[in-house]
């Protein structure tokens, strides 16, 4: 009976919270443009009308038409493919640099907020040192160091964002540890890893995901920083900050060539934000009607 009951009560919770969530239109909103987003990566090969790698030298830099929705770049390539093909790198990007910050940044919290003393004091101004380092410049660093590419844009995004969890984390744990259900629990003979996981982490869930949330819109747009430098995604790959970048050379004769690929970036980024207010709405009890 217990169980049937508490699964009744999660489930009417986790409605509770779609319900409110549904109907904040902006939301809502966000929500489709992040499926209409998923669904152009993970369906790339049958939405792109051209290979995004195929030059045409002889319609270079041709304006959108009816055959190049979003026109061709320097090389004759199909900006519109390539926007398209681009949206996989970005959301894979996203997803799994907020992944590794995440894991990151909920495992140095839960030591160093649990524990505390000296744990504490060595994770946490650890911390203070990244967070006294700008992003971008610690992207830079990492990737000067581990090599472009891919894996290592992912790696360096997701280290820099370590200390936004790890500080959410940490100040979950300093105000729940001393409550009365995890003291029971303490006495009860459970071990620190079963008290951290099953009655603490599952309190930060609500904060977790907002702050995860907003960082993928984040990683998109680091990503797009660093391919624009040059530290990012190598070429021909496509990725819209690379395309910004070369495109930049032919904004006057050529601006389409910066307008899509600055489109799509904001597109993403822009869904991602909506998404964010929404869950922070939906998911904060003092909101509830």
């Amino acid at each position: 009976m217990e169980r049937t009951t508490g699964r009744y009560k999660k489930r009417s919770q986790a409605q509770e919270v779609w319900r409110r969530f549904r109907r904040n239109k902006r939301a809502v909103a966000g929500l489709i443009m992040l499926i209409v987003l998923l669904l152009c990566a993970a369906f790339a090969g049958l939405i792109a009308p051209f290979d995004p790698n195929k030059q045409d030298l002889v319609n270079r830099c041709a304006v959108p038409s009816m055959e190049h929705w979003f026109g061709t770049d320097e090389l004759g390539r199909d900006i519109f493919s390539r926007i398209i093909y681009g949206a996989r790198i970005s959301v894979s990007v996203g997803l799994i640099a907020v992944s590794i910050s995440l894991a990151g940044g909920v495992s140095l919290g839960a030591v160093a907020g649990y524990y505390g003393g000296a744990s504490d004091n060595l994770i946490m101004r650890f911390m203070d040192i990244l967070l006294a380092i700008p992003s971008i410049l610690l992207n830079i660093a990492i990737v000067s160091a581990l090599g472009t590419g891919l894996q290592n844009v992912m790696i360096a995004i997701g280290i820099s964002s370590i200390p936004g969890y790890c500080r959410i984390v940490r100040a979950s744990i300093l105000s729940l540890k001393e409550q009365e259900f995890v003291e029971a629990s303490r006495s009860a003979g459970a071990s620190d890893f079963f008290i951290i996981t099953r009655h603490i982490l599952p309190n930060c869930i609500a904060p977790l995901t907002v702050q995860a949330t907003l960082r993928i819109g984040s990683a998109i747009l680091s990503c797009a920083s660093m391919s624009f430098i040059g530290l990012g995604i190598v070429p021909p790959t496509a990725e819209w900050g690379s395309m910004l970048s070369t495109g930049r050379d032919f904004i006057r004769n050529a601006p389409h060539l910066c307008t899509f690929p600055g489109a799509a970036i904001m597109y993403a980024i822009f869904a991602m934000n909506l998404i964010g207010d929404g869950l922070r709405d939906a998911l904060d009890p003092k909101l509830k009607d």
